[in-house]
Formats: C-alpha cells, structure tokens, sequence
C-alpha cells in the first residue's frame, strides 16, 4: 500500500513538473530569462499611459555608438503605445560635460541635428570634445548661435537635468552603458542579451509584457468603478 502511494504521488510530482515546465516555455518572460534583471525599487516613469523605454548612454562610449542604428531601425516602427526617451549617464564628473550638452541641445530643441553627428565627431573623427568651449564650437558648426549656446548650457534647466541624470543612474541600477530601461521595471544590455538584435526584441518581449499588464490594470479598475 505504501509503494502504490509514493508511487501515485511520484506520478503526480512529474506531471506537476511537466505542466509548469509547459507553462514556463509559454511564457514569453521565460523566453528571455537571464537577458534582462529587474529595477529594484522601480522607477517612476514620465508617461504613466504608456510604456516608457528610455535608452542610458554616454557619448564617449563606442557601444552607445555601435547601438544608435538599431535604436533608429526601432524607433521606425515604434509603437503608438511606446514613449521613448534618452537619458545621458553619469557615472563619473569626466561625464557630466557631455550630458551637459545633450540637455542644452534638448533645451535648444535641436537633439535631431547635434545627436548623431556627436557620436561621430568622437568615435570616427576623434574630435575632443570635453568642455564648453570645444562643445560649443561643435554646436556652432552645426547651425547653433554662440550665445544661444551659451546661454541655455550655463542654465539652470540644464544643469538641474545633469543632476538629475546622474541620481538616476544610479536608482536605474545600471553598471554601464548602453542600458536599456523598459518602464521603470526592467534593464536590459548588450552584455546580457549577448548582441544587439537579441536587445532589440527582448525589449519589445518586455515592452509587450508591460502593456498587456496595463491594459490589465486598466480593466481591473474599470471594472471596479
């Protein structure tokens, strides 16, 4: 009799076994496990109604460079449901001057003419490009007056953004860059994902994972009122 029960319950052990190794390779997150690692605490996104995916870069870092086509290749085709955002890392006060002058070209509202270009001038032209001045006269070559410049680099705006960039650097629990933040709850890394077209769709597995949680809560509370 007792052979015949740890018999059955051996049975029902495995088959318990089998079903949840069912279930997990159903799950899209299971898919990619060990790809991404989670924000602890989250973060507080900018857009609550839809799903934030903010890249963390350095201008300096030649994997930020190596990234930017895919990130232009996805940002093609978005979707509506997605805000993306970037965020300049600072991990160290050597970085602070080129976040510094990714948020004065935000402030200027020319991110499109000066972003890509800057990598360029680093990575292919090894231009220096480490303080206001040399900055400047980039930004000038670019179509941007001197004072203008001048003007919305030295204000608080900007300098409140570099502050803020770098206390999120670290809450995002990042240790390097490129990381990708999918709505505050999730990182992601070429380091992890082990190349950047593995990065690109564990980020929309995430992205996906995240709005069909929201239209979820979004159901939940409609039901409730």
């Amino acid at each position: 009799m007792k052979i015949r029960l740890v018999a059955v319950l051996a049975t029902a052990l495995v088959m318990s076994c089998g079903s949840l190794a069912a279930a997990e390779q159903g799950d899209p997150l299971f898919q990619v496990y060990g790809k991404y690692e989670k924000v602890i605490p989250p973060q507080p996104t900018g857009s609550p109604d839809q799903v934030e995916v903010l890249e963390l870069f350095w201008y300096g870092c030649p994997h930020c460079f190596q990234l930017e086509p895919y990130m232009e290749r996805w940002l093609k085709n978005k979707p509506d449901h997605v805000v993306f955002r970037r965020m300049p890392a600072v991990f160290r006060q050597s970085w602070a001057p080129l976040a510094q002058a990714y948020y004065t070209a935000e402030v200027l509202g020319v991110v499109e003419e000066i972003h890509v270009p800057l990598f360029e001038s680093l990575h292919r032209a090894r231009r220096p490009l480490n303080d206001k001045e040399q900055i400047m006269a980039f930004f000038a070559e670019h179509g941007v007056d001197k004072d203008a410049f001048s003007k919305a680099w030295d204000s608080f705006t900007v300098r409140a953004r570099v502050r803020r960039a770098t206390i999120m650097s670290s809450r995002y629990g990042a240790d390097g860059v490129p990381t990708i933040v999918i709505n505050g709850k999730y990182r992601t890394s070429g380091t992890l994902t082990g190349n950047f077209n593995s990065l690109i769709k564990v980020v929309d597995t995430l992205v996906e994972e995240e709005r069909k949680a929201m239209s979820a809560a979004m159901s939940t509370e409609d039901g409730a009122s």
